[in-house]
């Protein structure tokens, strides 16, 4: 059960769980405010706990909205694409053959029929960029199940509005935002590793931080690092 408080231009959404500690989060890409407090907690509690955080809320979604977006992207020649962190140039070619992409330290080659618009150019090199992650993610998810001793039974790739990724403990799956194919390899790991991490402890606990702290000690930092670099604007809508 979800339940409201609202503190002047400010909504957060309250859940109850069965934890020991308050947890107060502000969501990229838009700033939304969430807490979650233990099943016991009275609403005029978590409400009294949220006000004494005001400040810190208002400074977090401050440095959301200044945080850098992408353009929308148009699919044109010399346009400016990232991949694994790097800025690539967008090279167009016409050919009247299945559609492909080639990639080489400068540029992204996307060659498509000549008739090809925007939206058929975008829906290429999606799939494109899905094509880049099933290459990585199984050795990574394959590295770290004997590590944190889980098996993920499948992984799923889509795009995601507010989540980096997410976790089905129950049954064993992890799903993947393919924006991540824009950023550093490192953090792609970072959010195999955390979403993993999910199949031992589902909720963002004490405990689920002590497994983060003990296996990928650098993760405050990754974290850090993933939510300042661009968001994509086409992904926010």
């Amino acid at each position: 059960m979800t339940d409201t408080i609202q503190l002047g231009e400010i909504t957060i959404l309250v859940t109850k769980k069965d934890i020991k500690n308050v947890h107060l989060s502000v969501h990229p890409p838009d700033g939304h405010v969430t807490l979650v407090a233990p099943k016991a907690t009275r609403l005029d509690v978590a409400r009294a706990y949220a006000i004494t955080k005001l400040g810190w809320i208002r400074q977090q979604q401050e440095r959301l909205r200044n945080q850098a977006r992408e353009s929308p992207r148009q699919y044109i020649e010399r346009e400016s694409h990232c991949v694994w962190g790097r800025r690539y140039l967008l090279t167009i070619a016409h050919r009247d053959a299945k559609p492909c992409i080639s990639l080489d330290h400068k540029r992204i080659t996307l060659t498509v029929r000549p008739d090809a618009d925007a939206k058929k150019r975008a829906e290429v090199i999606h799939e494109w960029h899905k094509s880049l992650l099933h290459e990585l993610v199984p050795a990574m998810i394959k590295k770290w199940e004997p590590k944190l001793k889980v098996r993920v039974t499948g992984y799923f790739l889509q795009r995601m509005k507010t989540k980096w990724g997410s976790c089905n403990h129950r049954a064993g799956h992890i799903r993947l935002n393919t924006e991540l194919v824009k950023k550093p390899k490192d953090l792609l790991e970072y959010v195999i590793v955390h979403e993993m991490a999910h199949l031992l402890e589902p909720t963002h606990s004490e405990r689920f931080v002590a497994i983060l702290d003990k296996h990928y000690p650098t993760w405050r930092e990754a974290r850090a690092e993933l939510n300042e670099l661009p968001l994509t604007a086409e992904a926010w809508k």
